[in-house]
């Protein structure tokens, strides 16, 4: 099956990049040097959202104040990318936490879905169960949809199937850290399966967080 979800996302970040003027640390840091400035630093990437979680509470971007946001976005219907992807970023936060417990519980994990007529409440509760205790699964309305994804320079599109409700979605494939005051920091390394299969591996994710989480 072709991996849909992973259309135009290198050119995508390959464009976040330039256009900051770094390039993104998808193996982490290494070494005993200070931490260069955050790739993302000055990008107008993020702002504010209303959503609604797997348990059905309202969520506001405001309620992460004083944490790191890893924020993900994709749909629970998706057959390859987005599983893959968030199971490798959790596990990476996962050994984050055990390495630094303090600082690891200042990463707050976000799953946005992009799917929001088939990703309610009932249908994200056991998706993100299986990937991080801590993992909210968030939706909402079309438009409270749209406007979070433009605001992280999210795109996606419907593409139809043999049946009404048996759709793909395809969309950018990005995981974004933010800071505690919601800036963003840096893309977090996802596998790339035209250049770096795993590049996106737990322990390159757990290393990039070691390096911008304070």
């Amino acid at each position: 099956m072709m991996n849909i979800a992973n259309m135009g996302q290198r050119f995508v970040r390959a464009s976040l990049m330039i256009a900051f003027g770094a390039a993104l640390a998808g193996c982490g840091g290494g070494g005993d040097a200070p931490p260069a400035k955050p790739p993302l630093e000055g990008a107008r990437i993020g702002g504010a959202f209303t959503l609604t979680d797997q348990d059905g509470k309202t969520v506001r971007d405001s309620d992460f104040a004083g944490k790191y946001r890893l924020i993900y976005f994709g749909y629970s219907f998706c057959p390859d990318i987005c599983p893959v992807d968030l199971q490798k970023l959790m596990r990476g936060l996962s050994q984050f936490e055990k390495a630094d417990a303090a600082r690891g519980a200042k990463v707050a994990p976000l799953f946005i879905t992009v799917d929001p007529a088939r990703d309610t409440p009932a249908a994200l509760k056991p998706f993100v169960a299986r990937y991080h205790p801590r993992l909210l699964g968030l939706t909402g309305t079309p438009e409270q949809i749209a406007a979070v994804a433009k605001a992280y320079v999210v795109t996606y599109n419907k593409v139809e199937g043999s049946a009404p409700d048996r759709y793909l979605m395809a969309h950018s494939q990005l995981a974004f850290l933010m800071d505690p005051a919601g800036k963003p920091v840096a893309l977090l390394p996802l596998d790339d399966p035209s250049s770096d299969v795993d590049e996106g591996a737990p322990d390159k994710v757990a290393a990039e967080l070691a390096k911008w989480v304070k």
